[in-house]
């Protein structure tokens, strides 16, 4: 299924300078009023202490190790490998990799929060595990997914929703989630043009799409930052368009997590808007069809 209409680029990035605008789209598209979406739609982010039980969480934990040791994972090219260490950062539409994982994804626990969010049925944009082994796994720069997703996806709108679900703890100290309250209402479109095969480099380490140390300072500052923290099982939902990254894990503490891009089909890709050519689809689907 493809979409050949090409809306208006309400986003413009990737342009000669940066530019800092309003978002032009609802946060919650669904249940606006609803007690348990307020603070998400002040916020940009939900957080969830317990979303999987221990018995789940041991039950994924043992997927992940499987997918790691598996030498036909690591030679796919939706495996991402750390440049120091050589080990495996993620590995990308693990939802088709993994029975167990695509079990995950229909979940109602999740799809029913996703579409009380996003006000429609929804598909899977994206879906990963995210390996942070300790002592010097490397980070993830400040950055709005939706500026990339928009640029080199050709996301229309701001209708997209991550979880970040926790395999391992997530202390204060092992390379956790950091986000900007409040900054998804702020589009920030980044100076510089897209490089053909962007995606190479990018999902190693972003250099294309990140904000100046000028636009993240005034966010920072007019924002503030929250680290999340919690034990195995916690989750965090959290809009497309907050700003945000994780730092190097140099503890001796691994940070692994399975993280589920949820966009409405209301929404689905047209043609990059800020790229050359689309990204594969194992990064941004072209497979618009329902989850469930």
């Amino acid at each position: 299924m493809t979409t050949t209409t090409q809306p208006a680029d309400l986003y413009p990035t990737r342009g000669a300078t940066e530019v800092i605008s309003p978002r032009q789209d609802p946060v919650v598209w669904g249940e606006s009023g609803a007690a348990d979406l307020r603070d998400y739609d002040r916020d940009g982010f939900l957080t969830v202490d317990q979303l999987m039980t221990p018995t789940e969480v041991k039950t994924y934990r043992a997927e992940l190790d499987r997918l790691l040791a598996d030498p036909a994972v690591r030679a796919d090219e939706r495996a991402v490998i750390e440049p120091k260490s050589q080990e495996i950062r993620s590995v990308f539409e693990v939802h088709k990799l993994s029975e167990v994982f695509a079990g995950l994804v229909r979940d109602t626990r999740l799809l029913d929060y996703a579409r009380r969010i996003l006000g429609s049925d929804v598909y899977v944009h994206q879906s990963r595990v995210n390996v942070k082994p300790g002592f010097g796994a490397s980070g993830f720069y400040w950055h709005s997914d939706f500026e990339t997703w928009h640029a080199e996806d050709g996301l229309p709108r701001m209708r997209t929703v991550s979880v970040s679900i926790a395999l391992t703890e997530n202390h204060a100290t092992n390379g956790g989630l950091m986000i900007m309250p409040g900054s998804h209402r702020t589009f920030l479109g980044c100076a510089g043009e897209t490089p053909a095969d962007n995606y190479r480099q990018s999902l190693k380490m972003q250099e294309a799409g990140t904000p100046s140390d000028a636009a993240l300072t005034e966010l920072a500052g007019r924002h503030g930052i929250k680290l999340f923290t919690g034990p195995a099982g916690s989750a965090t939902w959290f809009d497309c368009n907050c700003m945000h990254g994780s730092g190097d894990n140099i503890t001796p503490f691994p940070r692994s997590n399975v993280f589920i891009v949820f966009n409405s089909v209301e929404n689905a890709a047209v043609e990059p808007y800020a790229a050359p050519v689309r990204r594969p689809d194992f990064i941004g689907a072209r497979d618009f069809e329902p989850v469930g």
